[in-house]
């Protein structure tokens, strides 16, 4: 079963998260944060991972601790979920486009997290969401969640519709990531022999 839940209670957030590796892509999001939601709702939608978020934070200071923490939680989720990453594809890339924005990612799930973001946003605010929350996000998610990333803004004039390419070309590359590979059974996806 690749499913897993996951709880984490600070000072500043309670957050719960449950997802399923082999779902249709169905959620809930309930960040407090609009904005936010839409993009988590996109990250589960193209990735075809069934997702539940509930958070609660600080937002009267503001949402980077809400935000930050949702990330760290999917990728303990996404982590545990994958287990010994037996059968699994491995490797995802995806090149999205979305109007005037278009984004490539590609991400490999090593085991090693790093973060590579060529991602400048035009707008510091989309609506009252800070845009920089963006790396925010996919930084906890790459840390905790033993991923190699890579995402970079190719074209974009439009900082929503740069943040919500981000979104959905991850989500893409996750989809085709964590898919079972048939050609190779139950192997691990390493000459190690471990991720």
């Amino acid at each position: 079963m690749r499913k897993a839940e996951i709880t984490r209670t600070t000072a500043e957030t309670e957050i719960a998260v449950s997802l399923d590796l082999d779902g249709a892509g169905s959620y809930e999001m309930a960040t407090g944060i609009g904005f936010f939601d839409h993009m988590l709702d996109q990250l589960a939608r193209h990735s075809l991972i069934d997702m539940k978020v509930a958070a609660r934070g600080d937002l009267h200071i503001d949402d980077h601790h809400t935000v930050e923490d949702v990330g760290i939680v999917i990728g303990q989720a996404l982590a545990k979920a994958l287990g010994t990453k037996r059968g699994i594809r491995r490797y995802g890339a995806c090149l999205l486009p979305m109007d005037d924005a278009l984004v490539r990612a590609a991400l490999d799930l090593s085991g090693r997290p790093y973060l590579v973001w060529k991602v400048a946003m035009p707008a510091a605010k989309i609506g009252s969401f800070d845009a920089e929350l963006v790396r925010e996000f996919f930084q906890a998610l790459a840390t905790h969640g033993g991923i190699t990333l890579h995402v970079e803004v190719l074209s974009g004039i439009n900082s929503h519709h740069i943040a919500e390419a981000a979104f959905k070309a991850v989500a893409r590359a996750l989809r085709e990531a964590v898919e079972p590979d048939p050609r190779k059974g139950d192997a691990v996806p390493s000459t190690k022999g471990a991720l």
